[in-house]
């Protein structure tokens, strides 16, 4: 039950302005092993966590390169999963390893979606000003080639109205619409806050009926931004600001030892290749 809020403006027009601001969380079982982001691949030019997983190593939910690529994973709500299907993340590895520009590898992966479970996968040409999403559900195909905008991704489909998402993005427009007067640790801290915020936003309909007896039984933990239940919730938050000149911040809060009450934070920070 991953979330992603994020800003998307290729070409702003106020030096003090963002090519992006994204605020993602990650929610995963507590025992699922992963390693927090740090860099990696064959020029250490990737920086992301890592899925550790048995038989799934090596996939990521969220990630970024020095190259300007960036891509992102919700899975989708679905009551029956294939316990049999390949691992999302690799999806989002194989991005930001490949030299293919995003809308292509997006129509490659439409053809192959049949081997996963269903996802949203987001993949983002940051040089070139191009973000796409491609909603991996039946009758959903194609990329979507997204508009310079404020988006908002769950567990259904762009912008789907759940409560939760709602609440979640209007919290963010709120500490996006200061960004340019704040100092960037500030807004971070204020992004970090909207991640956690675990006002549950019930009653949800639109959630029930896409996850039936799936998540009947815990949707009141389901219907927050921030997901807390035993053994599994938010485990991750993740905010990346990119600034005009391509300097990106990349800061990560990771739980630690499965404890909910102990957090770790970091930021890494590096310029986008020219």
């Amino acid at each position: 039950m991953c979330i992603i809020f994020f800003k998307f403006d290729p070409r702003p027009v106020s030096k003090n302005a963002y090519r992006l601001i994204l605020a993602s969380n990650r929610d995963e079982f507590y025992h699922r092993p992963s390693k927090v982001a740090d860099f990696w691949g064959s020029n250490n030019e990737i920086l992301s966590g890592l899925d550790m997983e048995e038989g799934k190593e090596g996939g990521t939910w969220l990630g970024i390169s020095t190259r300007g690529k960036l891509a992102a994973l919700t899975n989708y709500l679905q009551p029956r999963q294939d316990p049999d299907a390949r691992g999302r993340g690799e999806l989002v590895t194989h991005f930001l390893t490949t030299d293919m520009d995003s809308f292509s590898y997006l129509k490659k992966v439409s053809t192959e979606g049949h081997l996963y479970n269903g996802f949203n996968l987001l993949a983002a040409d940051l040089r070139e000003g191009r973000c796409l999403l491609l909603l991996r559900k039946p009758g959903e195909p194609e990329p979507i080639v997204l508009a310079p905008g404020t988006y908002g991704l769950s567990n259904a489909l762009l912008d789907t109205p759940w409560r939760k998402l709602c609440f979640g993005k209007r919290l963010f427009l709120e500490a996006v619409e200061r960004s340019q007067a704040l100092p960037k640790d500030v807004l971070v801290a204020q992004l970090l806050d909207v991640l956690n915020n675990e006002e549950a936003q019930l009653p949800d309909p639109a959630i029930e009926d896409q996850g039936r007896e799936y998540v009947q039984p815990i949707l009141s933990k389901y219907a927050a931004v921030c997901v807390r239940c035993p053994g599994y919730g938010t485990r991750t938050n993740t905010v990346i600001l990119v600034d005009v000149d391509g300097h990106v911040t990349f800061t990560e809060r990771s739980m630690l030892d499965k404890d909910p009450s102990r957090w770790e934070t970091r930021t890494h920070e590096f310029r986008l290749q020219s």
